[in-house]
C-alpha cells in the first residue's frame, strides 16, 4: 500500500466536515443492484448510496446515516467518453455541479478516471484521478496528474469482526481528505460496472433469443 504523504493541500470537495486530523479506515459495502453501506471500523454507518434511476437518466444519491442527501451523482448522456456529473444536495441544476468525472481512455483494461472541478477555469489537467484494478479492489486515487495518494482501496480480509467479506472492500482515506469526496468516485465506478454488466446481459439474452428464433424458424 501507498504511504500517506502530506505533500497536498487539505482536499475538501463534498465539505470539511467529511475531513479527519489523521488517516482513517473505512468499509465499503456493496450490494448487486447498487445500494453501499459506508461504515467505520467500529461499523458504525457514516454514509450511503442508493439507486436514484429515473427513465433517462442512471442516478445515484449520496445519503448521510440519517438518510437526508448530500450529492446527486448523475450520468452525462451521449458523450464519447463515460462522464458523470455530481450535484450538491438532490439538486440537478448545473449551478449546483460540484465536480464532473470521465474515463481517461474510451477503451480501458484497467479503471482510469479524471476528476474535474466545477470551478476549474481549463480541462487540460484533472484535479484528481482515480486508477488501478477496480476487480482486485486495488485502486488508488491521487491529487491531479499526480502520483500523490489520498486514498487506497484494498481487500478485506475476514477478521474476528468482519467474518463476512464478500461485497465488501476497505479504503484508506489519507490526513484532510474528504471522505464523501472519495465515496462518491467510488459510487460513481460502482455504477459504471453494473450498467455495464447490465448492458452486456442484455445484449447476450437478445443474441440468444435471436439465434433461438432463427433455428427454430
Amino acid at each position: 500500500m501507498a504511504k500517506p504523504s502530506n505533500s497536498y493541500a487539505p482536499v475538501s470537495v463534498i465539505g470539511p466536515q467529511f475531513m479527519a486530523s489523521s488517516k482513517f479506515d473505512i468499509i465499503v459495502d456493496t450490494t448487486l443492484r447498487g445500494n453501499i453501506v459506508i461504515t467505520d471500523m467500529n461499523h458504525k454507518i457514516l454514509l450511503k448510496v442508493k439507486p436514484f434511476d429515473t427513465s433517462f437518466h442512471h442516478q445515484r444519491v449520496l445519503l448521510d446515516a440519517d438518510d437526508e442527501p448530500i450529492a446527486m451523482i448523475r450520468q452525462k448522456l451521449m458523450t464519447a467518453h463515460e462522464r458523470w456529473n455530481v450535484f450538491r444536495g438532490d439538486s440537478k441544476s448545473n449551478s449546483d455541479i460540484i465536480f464532473s468525472t470521465k474515463e481517461r481512455h474510451m477503451i480501458q483494461i484497467k479503471t482510469a478516471i479524471d476528476v474535474c472541478l466545477a470551478n476549474k477555469t481549463s480541462s487540460d489537467v484533472c484535479d484528481f484521478k482515480l486508477k488501478g484494478s477496480w476487480s482486485n479492489r486495488n485502486c488508488t486515487v491521487y491529487v491531479g496528474d499526480t502520483s500523490t495518494p489520498i486514498a487506497q482501496m484494498f481487500k478485506m480480509e475476514p477478521s474476528k469482526n468482519v467474518k463476512w467479506v464478500e461485497g465488501k472492500f476497505m479504503v484508506t482515506i489519507y490526513p484532510n481528505v474528504d471522505y464523501a469526496f472519495v465515496v462518491t468516485l467510488i459510487a460513481i465506478v460502482e455504477a459504471m460496472k453494473m450498467i455495464n454488466s447490465d448492458n452486456r446481459k442484455k445484449l447476450f439474452s437478445e443474441l440468444g433469443t435471436n439465434v433461438g428464433g432463427i433455428l427454430t424458424s
